[in-house]
């Protein structure tokens, strides 16, 4: 295999981004948002979309321009009872279990959110540890400085690293560092080195 750990991202690439996991989230965000600033809807969804782009997290642009307290807001945009929305998945468990090495969660969210994610699609046992936004300080994906931290606290090497993402910005992040690419997009890239639809397909990709 051309790689010894596999560092995989969460949101939109262990289950589809229509099951309504994340437009749960980005309503929950507008509402902290506009609550907290004392601004309109229109407002605070403009700001939350706004600080995404720029930042690679709303948090981040907050944390930045208005000194938001993190923690409370990562507790309050994550409550969304995922378990209404997901399913054990069990093609998906069986990939997991086909694909080698380490593997590793690496998301801007929070563990706990991580966790009831991994445990509403019976997946937990597949993954060794999960980096959240806390990792390095809440500066999210992409950033080069917190993959290549993670990188090193598996004791491994960008060489022997997959990162498996469902947004370019992060994978050019590890391109750059010299890791091996999975783009999960119904949108053709040949930017990376494996291009798939749907996670299930992965183990199979990489033996071809």
């Amino acid at each position: 295999m051309p790689f010894d750990l596999a560092v995989i991202d969460l949101d939109n690439t262990l289950y589809s981004a229509d099951s309504g996991v994340f437009s749960r989230m980005d309503r929950r965000m507008t509402a902290f948002i506009a609550n907290k600033l004392d601004v309109e809807h229109k407002e605070a969804d403009c700001l939350r979309i706004k600080y995404w782009k720029a930042y690679g997290s709303t948090l981040r642009g907050l944390m930045l321009h208005h000194n938001m307290e993190p923690e409370t807001f990562l507790h309050d945009v994550h409550d969304i009872n995922a378990h209404e929305l997901l399913q054990p998945d069990p093609r998906l468990a069986a990939a997991l279990a086909r694909l080698p090495g380490r593997k590793v969660i690496h998301t801007n969210g929070t563990r706990e959110h991580a966790k009831r994610i991994l445990a509403a699609l019976g997946i937990t046992q597949y993954f060794q540890h999960i980096y959240d936004i806390r990792f390095n300080h809440y500066l999210p994906k992409p950033s080069r400085n917190t993959l290549a931290m993670l990188i090193a606290a598996e004791k491994q090497t960008p060489a022997r690293t997959l990162v498996v993402d469902d947004m370019a910005e992060n994978l050019q992040v590890a391109r750059d560092l010299g890791c091996k690419t999975v783009h999960i997009s119904h949108t053709k890239d040949g930017s990376w080195d494996y291009h798939i639809p749907y996670f299930h397909h992965l183990p199979e990709i990489i033996k071809s």
